[in-house]
Order: structure tokens, then sequence, then C-alpha cells
């Protein structure tokens, strides 16, 4: 979307900060977090420089997939607390200039919910169609092998339809089987999640991301997909960026957003979704969602196998890929900017070096990341240069997606147990979830119990302690690039341009608005990396982070040291 400084939506100029709360601090001693842990640590983010505050899901939950299986939407799980907590939270960050965003959870909810148990409980009962119930397959008795109503693989693996023993129908449940997908077709269910969402704006909060937002419409006839292999389809042609989507977040912006202050935010989590989705979701004049969350570039190390087959990054692709978002929402729309969240591995372990050049790189991803157009989002621990933590056992894993994947893969002998492991180590959703590293003291100073998920041994060396200390951390190194964010308006809104696509490990780029233009360069290996940029030359080092300046010569070539990022005012 083409705003002037003037008329720019005020998240154009904000970074996002995403906390975890069971992973973030834990006040009482039980092993998770919780949110007086979070209130705890408001200056953290103060410090940090961060607009806005997402939580991942607070509500009463049986946390079969960590909250996101939720059985009340109008209160906080007592694991982490009360509603009273988390009105002083909010208090506390609007106190300091900060937003608070929750997360919208309404594609599914637990199996658990009083909404779902009122529609299991009868095949007549009046909320029957509030979630999607069908029998078995013409000819087939329920529980028989194939006689789920559609071939559809579940996400967490396994059939997406669960056998309800007392009704003799299946329930579909995209998720975990303990999490039934809602009927959105039914009014009523989308009157009672706009009612809910108006409640808790009318409470202070300042929007919501929603998740998996785009898999709320399917196809009623619920068609088989086609089988690639085994015996289960992909369905996603039927409910990903399903027939009625547009309708309905239309819809939820009418009842739920229009005419409300514009200090909110709106951002969709939006699997599968393409570039050409995304300029519909995001146009301004449609009035759906501010901005979407894609997967494209998070899938690049992903072999034939899936996630858990990992192959390395070519930095080629995720040129190709970042750039063409660039160029595809420059005129309509606005880019979701992450490398980590809680579903994903820690970045400097994945397209970084976590051993030697731990702070380098951690530092050279945030920069050629927060230099695109669009809001970034910085996850919890990123801005400590936090890592992947490579468990030994299958014991030490918590999460639903891993466990289903080493059992399934077990069963069919896809893989050794030895390949099982490498494959968790390298994109287990546990890697986002180890406690948040504040301290050298046992567990990190995270709990004074026994943490819920095993700490990060090298918190010793990794945390927020240390970092804020050292001038040269991650850190400050952060606190840096979202202070240039909220200062030069080239940053929040310039025009962007790729250089050098081809090559192997440099990422280079130029912003530049209203005749004003910085240089963004990117070295993605532990080699030097000799370029020659032309627009290089006579350009001056607004930030880098080496302590000395390699600058360019006079013909704009330049040495990159390993891992090294250098933002470049370009002389006018």
């Amino acid at each position: 979307m083409t705003w002037t400084v003037e008329d720019a939506p005020w998240w154009t100029r904000a970074v996002v900060y995403q906390v975890y709360p069971r992973s973030f601090a834990d006040s009482d001693g039980d092993g998770v977090g919780d949110l007086r842990g979070v209130l705890d640590h408001v200056d953290h983010l103060a410090a940090l420089g961060v607009d806005v505050v997402w939580l991942s899901p607070i509500y009463p939950s049986p946390q079969d997939d960590n909250g996101y299986d939720i059985s009340d939407y109008q209160d906080v799980d007592p694991s982490f607390g009360t509603l009273a907590d988390l009105d002083a939270l909010l208090a506390a960050l609007h106190e300091r200039g900060m937003r608070l965003v929750m997360d919208l959870v309404v594609n599914h909810t637990s199996d658990e919910h009083p909404w779902f148990v009122e529609s299991r409980s009868s095949a007549d009962s009046p909320k029957r169609d509030w979630y999607w119930w069908r029998p078995p397959r013409h000819g087939m008795a329920p529980g028989h092998p194939g006689a789920e109503p559609t071939n559809w693989r579940s996400f967490f693996s396994g059939p997406a339809w669960e056998l309800d023993e007392a009704t003799g129908e299946y329930y579909l449940h995209l998720f975990s089987r303990k999490q039934p997908d809602l009927n959105w077709e039914n009014p009523e269910v989308r009157h009672a999640v706009y009612a809910m969402m108006r409640w808790w704006l009318d409470r202070g909060v300042d929007g919501f991301r929603m998740d998996v937002i785009n898999l709320v419409s399917k196809d009623p006839a619920l068609p088989d997909g086609p089988v690639r292999d085994g015996v289960l389809g992909d369905g996603s042609a039927a409910y990903t960026n399903g027939p009625r989507i547009h309708e309905f977040l239309a819809e939820m912006h009418r009842e739920v957003f229009a005419g409300r202050p514009d200090r909110l935010l709106t951002v969709g989590e939006m699997p599968g979704v393409t570039v050409e989705h995304a300029r519909q979701f995001t146009d301004p004049a449609r009035a759906e969602v501010d901005m979407v969350f894609q997967f494209e570039h998070v899938g690049l190390d992903h072999g034939p196998g899936g996630k858990f087959d990992v192959r390395p990054l070519r930095l080629r692709d995720l040129k190709a890929s970042f750039g063409r978002w660039q160029a595809e929402l420059a005129d309509v729309g606005w880019n979701s900017l992450y490398w980590n969240n809680h579903d994903q591995p820690r970045i400097v372990s994945r397209f970084g070096d976590d051993g030697a050049y731990r702070r380098e790189s951690a530092t050279m991803l945030g920069t050629v990341l927060h230099l695109h157009r669009g809001t970034p989002y910085v996850y919890q621990g990123e801005e400590l240069g936090m890592t992947n933590a490579r468990f030994d056992s299958f014991d030490d894993y918590r999460d639903i997606e891993s466990l289903r994947h080493v059992a399934e893969a077990r069963e069919h002998g896809y893989a050794t147990d030895d390949e099982l492991l490498d494959g968790l180590a390298a994109m287990s959703r546990d890697n986002a979830r180890t406690p948040m590293q504040w301290d050298a003291t046992e567990h990190a100073g995270f709990t004074t119990g026994t943490p819920w998920l095993p700490v990060n041994p090298n918190h010793v060396e990794v945390n927020a302690a240390a970092a804020r200390g050292d001038d040269r951390s991650v850190f400050h190194h952060y606190r840096r690039l979202i202070e240039l964010r909220h200062t030069d308006p080239v940053v929040a809104l310039g025009d962007f341009t790729m250089l050098l696509p081809d090559h192997e490990h440099v990422y280079a780029f130029t912003r530049s608005l209203d005749g004003d233009t910085l240089l963004v360069l990117g070295n993605f290996s532990g080699d030097e990396q000799d370029v020659a940029v032309d627009v290089a030359a006579a350009s001056t080092l607004v930030l880098g982070n080496y302590d000395t300046d390699a600058a360019p010569d006079a013909d704009g070539r330049v040495r990159l040291r390993p891992w090294e990022a250098q933002v470049r005012r370009v002389a006018r």
C-alpha cells in the first residue's frame, strides 16, 4: 500500500514481540510460566523497545496442544493466573506505551469446551451443527478402517475424523482429535465468536493474532483429497482459503472492529496462503485483516518427507521468496516479517551458526529481516540469540506434533530412531518452547521449581542478564534495529529493490523513500565474501554487527566478514 509518512498506520513502524507464557517466566515455582511472570519482566520488553506484545493462548485448556485447544474463551487458565492478572499486565503495558494482542483460536475448540460437550451429547442437540459431524462412509460400519467420512489426513498425523461411539458419527478435527473444528457455515457459531471478540476488546485488548484463520471456511461437500502416499488424502483444497473465507473475514471486521479506534491490530495466520490471496486479505479497501502470516519461507528447508526431513537452505530460494512477497505487496497490502515463533525452530540454529558465530549470525539474520518492508515479529529469546536445544531422548519432548510424527514413523518404518531424533532436534516445535533464559542460575531464572520442559544448558552463557550488560550483544543490536524502524521513515515505508539475486551467500537490497536510500548487506556464510554494489561507493554505515566498518572502496566493492550485516546510507 502506498502510504505517506503522514497517513501510514501506526503498525507500519511497529515491532511485535511474541510471548509464549508457558515458557516465559514462572512466578510461583510450579515450573510453568504465568501472567505474573510476564508482568515481572515487562521492563525487559520496554527496554527492547517493542510496540506490541502478542500473547499466545492463556485461556482455560486441557493443554492437549499447549493451550491451542480452548475450553473457555472468556477466562484465564489457572496455571497462568486470573483475569485480574491479565488486567494488571494489560495496564502495565499500556502505561509503557505498548499494546496487547491476544491469540484468537476459532477454527477449533477443545473437545472439553461446553459448546462441543453439548454438540456431542445427542445427534439432536441444538448445537450439533456447531461442529462438523458426519456419518460413516456409505455402506461401512462405524469404526471400520476407512469408514471415516473423508480420507483427509490431520495436520498432526492420522485421520482428520474421530468416531463418537455414543452417536455412531464422526467429527472433523484438522489438528488433534481433542480439537474439533467449528462449523462456520452456521451463523450462530460466527456470531458467538464475534461476541467473544468484542468482549475482549471492551476489556482493553488491542487486537488479535488469528490462528489458522484461513481454514475456517470449508467446502460443505467435504470431498476426498488426492492420496499421495499411504491411504490418507490431502483435503486442503476443500478447507484452505475456502469458498466463503473473504465473506467471513469481512463480516468479522464489520461486526467486531468497524468504528473502533485505530489502535487495533489484526493478523491472520494463514497456512497455504499465496501472495495473490494475501493481496486480497490485506487490501485496506476490503477491510479483512491488516497483515497475514505466511509460511513459504519457513518451508524452504523441508525435504520431500516433510518438515522433519531437513535439507540445507539455498539462499537464492529465500531471496526469491522474500523478494516476490515484497514486490507483490508493494502497492496493496502489507507483510508480516518473522523468523521465529512458537511453531518454528530457533533461527540462529536453523539458518545461522549457533556455535562460534552465534552473535554475528543472530544479528545478521535480525538485520536482514527487520530492514524489509513489513511489520517485524520478535519471538521470546530471539533477541538473546537463543538456540535449539538438542534432546537426546524422545522422553524429553512434549510437542504433540513431534510425538505423533515419531509414533507414525515407527509404525510404518519411515525412519530409524536416530534419524527421528535428528529431525526433531532440527525442527521440533519444542525448540522454540524451552524456557526463556533470564540468567545463569539454575533453570535460567525461569522457575524455582522443575521446568515443564528442560532448559537449554547454554543458558549459562546465553541469557538476558548477560546480554543487557553487553553493548555488543544480540539484545542491544535488536534494540538498535527497532529504534531505526521507529525513527527512520525509509525503514518503515521505503520501496524495496533486490540486488544480487543469484549470489549464493550474500543477501543485498535497497530501501528508498523520497530520495533517501539505505543499502542492506548480509553475509549468510562463515567465510568472507567479496561483492560489488555500485551504490555502496561513498555510502556511510548506519548499523553493523562488527565493531569496525569494512567500508566499500570507490567502486563499491566490499569484503564482508563471516555473518556480517551492514546497513549503509547511500550518498545522494
